[in-house]
């Protein structure tokens, strides 16, 4: 069969980077993150990770090619901050919600475990 091997959809190959940077030449304050091996579940939380943020005029993200696994972030940011710090952030921000949602679900799960 002509698929590509399932595995080939979440490993990132040897000598390749998960994320990679590039400046917009014609926009000040924008740029391109392309992520490996990533889909819509992180491309679409991260974008409106990036929307929360005030210093963020535009954020978006695509999928070049669906047998592609790579996404292509793209922000632009005001002056008061830079695409770099806007990504950062959104990441930081995204573990630590993602930090509390598992701690409030173990707790849930041994309060049940407890009761049952």
């Amino acid at each position: 069969m002509n698929a590509p091997d399932r595995y080939e959809r979440f490993v990132v190959p040897e000598g390749t980077k998960k994320v990679s940077y590039e400046r917009d030449t014609k926009i000040i304050n924008a740029a391109s993150f392309t992520i490996e091996r990533e889909d819509h579940t992180v491309g679409n939380i991260l974008r409106m990770q990036l929307h929360r943020d005030p210093n963020v005029l535009f954020a978006g993200y695509k999928l070049p090619h669906p047998l592609q696994y790579k996404i292509i972030i793209r922000i632009h940011t005001t002056s008061q901050s830079s695409p770099m710090q806007a990504y950062n952030q959104s990441i930081n921000d995204l573990d630590r919600e993602l930090d509390q949602l598992k701690n409030a679900f173990e707790a849930e799960m041994t309060k049940f475990s407890r009761d049952y």
